[in-house]
C-alpha cells in the first residue's frame, strides 16, 4: 500500500488550524518570527496533540513584515541563530505540553532560498541537526535543501505542493507569476494524486517531470485551504493510499 504525509503551516493566525488538524498527519508551527506567537504556538501544540499529527517546526527570516516571504541576507551565524532559536521556542512549548518535536520546515522565502542556495541550505541543516540530530528536515523534493541535509547526515522528507505550479526544473514558480497558486480543487486534488501514484508532475510549461513525494503541503493560509484539505484526503484515502506521519 502507498503511504504519504500530509503537512500543513499551522500557527499563522489564520481562522481554520483545528478544522485542517482534520485532514492532516503533520502540522508546522509557525515561531514568531513571520506570524504567531507563544500564545498560538502553544494552543497550536495543544490542538495538534489532541489530534495525533506530528509537530514541526516552521522557521523563517525575521520578517513580520512581510510574512516572511522576502528573501534576507543573513550572516551564516546570524542565520544559524536565527533558525535555533525559533526551533528552541517551540521545542519548550512542546516540552512542557509532555510531547516531541518531530521535524522541521521553513518558511517562506527561507524555505525558497534553501531550495536553491547550498549554503544557506547548509547553514540550515545545520542549525536543525545541532539543535537535534534526531529531526526530519523537510524540503523541496529534488532540491539543495535535500541534498545539504544528507549530506551532514540528516533524516529528509522530500516535499511536494498539491496548490502550487512547477517549472520544468522542479522548483515551484514564484508567487509573484502567473500560474503559481492552483485555486481549483480538483486540479490540486489531481495534481496531488498524480504526485503520490506515479512519482510526477505536470509543469507549467507542459512536460511531466518526476520528483520524490514523502509530503504534501496543504497552505493553511490559501481561499480554499480546507476544501483542498478534505477532498485530497479523501481521494487518496478512496485509493488506498495511507495518510501516515513521515516519522511513524
Amino acid at each position: 500500500m502507498k503511504s504519504i504525509d500530509l503537512n500543513c503551516d499551522l500557527g499563522e493566525g489564520y481562522p481554520n488550524d483545528a478544522e485542517l488538524m482534520n485532514y492532516v498527519s503533520s502540522v508546522n508551527v509557525a515561531c514568531g518570527f513571520h506570524a504567531g506567537d507563544e500564545e498560538i504556538m502553544r494552543r497550536t501544540v495543544d490542538l495538534a496533540i489532541s489530534n495525533g499529527l506530528a509537530i514541526g517546526a516552521h522557521p523563517s527570516y525575521p520578517d513580520r513584515e512581510n510574512f516572511g516571504r522576502v528573501d534576507m541576507e543573513l550572516s551564516e551565524e546570524k542565520l544559524h541563530d536565527v533558525v535555533s532559536e525559533q526551533i528552541f521556542s517551540l521545542d519548550r512549548i512542546c516540552e512542557a505540553a509532555g510531547t516531541k518535536l518531530s521535524h522541521v520546515k521553513p518558511h517562506g522565502a527561507l524555505y525558497n532560498r534553501s531550495a536553491r542556495d547550498a549554503k544557506v541550505a547548509a547553514t540550515v541543516a545545520s542549525a536543525v541537526r545541532d539543535f537535534d540530530s534526531g529531526l526530519v528536515l523537510f524540503g523541496l523534493s529534488g532540491s539543495v535543501s535535500i541534498v545539504e541535509a544528507e549530506r551532514i547526515g540528516l533524516k529528509t522528507a522530500s516535499e511536494v505542493f498539491a496548490d502550487r505550479g512547477y517549472r520544468s526544473n522542479g522548483s515551484l514558480v514564484p508567487r509573484s507569476e502567473p500560474n503559481a497558486l492552483i485555486s481549483d480543487t480538483d486540479a490540486a486534488v489531481d495534481q496531488a494524486l498524480m504526485m503520490v501514484t506515479s512519482g510526477s508532475v505536470t509543469a507549467v510549461t507542459g512536460e511531466i517531470i518526476g520528483l520524490i513525494a514523502d509530503t504534501i503541503c496543504i497552505h493553511g493560509d490559501g481561499d480554499h485551504a480546507v476544501e483542498f484539505a478534505r477532498n485530497i484526503h479523501d481521494r487518496l484515502f478512496a485509493h488506498d493510499i495511507k495518510i501516515h506521519r513521515v516519522n511513524d
